[in-house]
């Protein structure tokens, strides 16, 4: 059972009982927290995408930002319709230029749907997670009230600059089934070379090492939409995700970092069909000093410090990754178990939960309750933290020997997939050569 063979929709009313939320409902509960909107200026009715820039002293950065999301092209490599498109630019907080820099572009490329918005948020609430969610609050409210289906909230950052297909790719990835997406975001190549060796070193370790967990997920717990190629970021810099399913997941949520991590946990809440997506891509920079504590440039001055003090950097093993991969793949059978009327044995249930080291009462009481399947993977997640249990199950390693067994096990994943392949394809031609040659014979034995 791969991933999508569960159901979409919420379970709210009981095993049987399942239903969507009605729009109105949503749209009624997110109104209420809208403060003023940011821009009177309704959109045009062929908008499809709305943009959303938060910015924060951007100065360097910000021209070439807006330069790349004014020529973007579509999937053969025509200029895309400009009105198919808006950009909504949040200057927060800013001691330097950004704000009159936006607007100078917007005054120069006339022609661009830009929409520039200056404001000071009080020390409270002047962090990325709560201008994220007010910019991406104003783009759902934006495209709402001009009704239609599958248009597009998408997120990315003032020092970021999107390729020129980005938006194209964006809705074609959307056309294809995905609810939301998420874009391969690339540091520079003239940051990267201007880091450390070390923190060069662990960066680029980091990126590897991310992608073959991807891959390794995607043998184990196969999903249609997210199928390879594929990458494993789902970050503010390049988030994109329908207008129905922002409302679904509850919009984004104020905390303060990593909001675009805890949005993309509220999306596999709801079942949200989510795409990395390889062809959606942006360069970011490749600074150490960042406007967040939680970000690449606070990673990056982590490792500087790392390498100063000679420390290893470590993570998860490869025999941990694909347990984890594993145990969540039987936790998924025994949760369609449920919804289907079928009662797992107790043994079962207890066999599972001590693999997933978490209290197997407690497993059987969350199984038994109307909840989507991510939601109850995250609940099993914070259950082992608590308990501990799994923690202790496994020692961290170094980047290096993780990747290598990584390798190694991917290696043997890819052989077997390229062997069922051959073995399929010469089935199909052996099927197609006996019925060539009965229609053959029996062509002759009417002749």
């Amino acid at each position: 059972m791969n991933r999508t063979d569960t159901p979409r929709r919420v379970l709210w009313h009981g095993k049987k009982n399942w239903r969507d939320r009605e729009a109105s409902s949503y749209q009624s509960w997110l109104f209420e927290r809208f403060h003023q909107p940011l821009v009177t200026t309704p959109p045009l009715p062929q908008c499809q995408v709305c943009v959303i820039v938060p910015v924060r002293n951007e100065a360097e950065n910000l021209e070439s930002t807006l330069l790349a999301l004014y020529d973007q092209l579509d999937l053969t490599g025509k200029l895309l319709d400009r009105n198919r498109y808006e950009i909504v630019l949040l200057a927060n907080n800013c001691s330097d230029e950004s704000a009159a820099i936006a607007r100078n572009f917007a005054t120069t490329h006339p022609d661009l749907v830009l929409h520039v918005v200056e404001k000071t948020f009080p020390a409270a609430e002047a962090y990325i997670g709560r201008v994220r969610q007010v910019l991406m609050d104003e783009a759902y409210r934006r495209l709402s009230s001009i009704g239609g289906e599958r248009r597009v909230i998408a997120s990315t950052d003032g020092d970021s600059r999107v390729t020129p297909t980005w938006i194209a790719a964006i809705l074609d990835e959307i056309a294809s089934g995905a609810d939301a997406v998420g874009g391969r975001i690339i540091t520079d190549r003239e940051g990267r070379t201007a880091l450390d060796p070390y923190t060069r070193a662990c960066h680029l370790r980091e990126v590897g090492y991310r992608f073959l967990i991807a891959e390794l997920e995607t043998y184990l717990e196969p999903d249609p939409i997210d199928i390879l190629p594929r990458h494993f970021q789902h970050y503010g810099a390049s988030l994109a995700v329908t207008v129905e399913m922002y409302a679904q997941a509850g919009g984004m949520q104020p905390v303060r970092t990593p909001e675009d991590v805890a949005f993309y946990q509220a999306l596999l809440r709801v079942n949200a069909r989510f795409r990395h997506s390889t062809r959606v891509r942006v360069f970011t920079s490749a600074r150490t000093t960042g406007r967040t504590d939680v970000g690449l440039a606070n990673q990056l001055s982590k490792w500087v410090e790392m390498g100063r003090s000679q420390q290893q950097f470590l993570v998860e093993s490869a025999a941990e990754v694909e347990a984890r991969f594993e145990w969540r793949h039987q936790l998924r059978v025994l949760w369609w178990s449920y919804l289907c009327d079928y009662q797992p044995t107790h043994n079962a249930i207890a066999l599972l939960a001590n693999a997933l080291g978490v209290n197997w009462l407690w497993l059987m009481s969350e199984l038994a309750q109307p909840q989507t399947f991510g939601l109850l993977w995250e609940k099993v997640e914070q259950r082992q933290q608590t308990e501990g249990f799994w923690r202790q199950r496994w020692q961290l390693v170094p980047i290096q020997e993780a990747i290598s067994a990584l390798r190694i096990r991917l290696e043997k994943l890819r052989h077997q997939r390229r062997k069922v392949k051959v073995e399929s394809q010469k089935s199909k031609v052996k099927k197609v050569s006996f019925s060539t040659d009965t229609a053959f014979s029996y062509y002759h034995k009417i002749s």
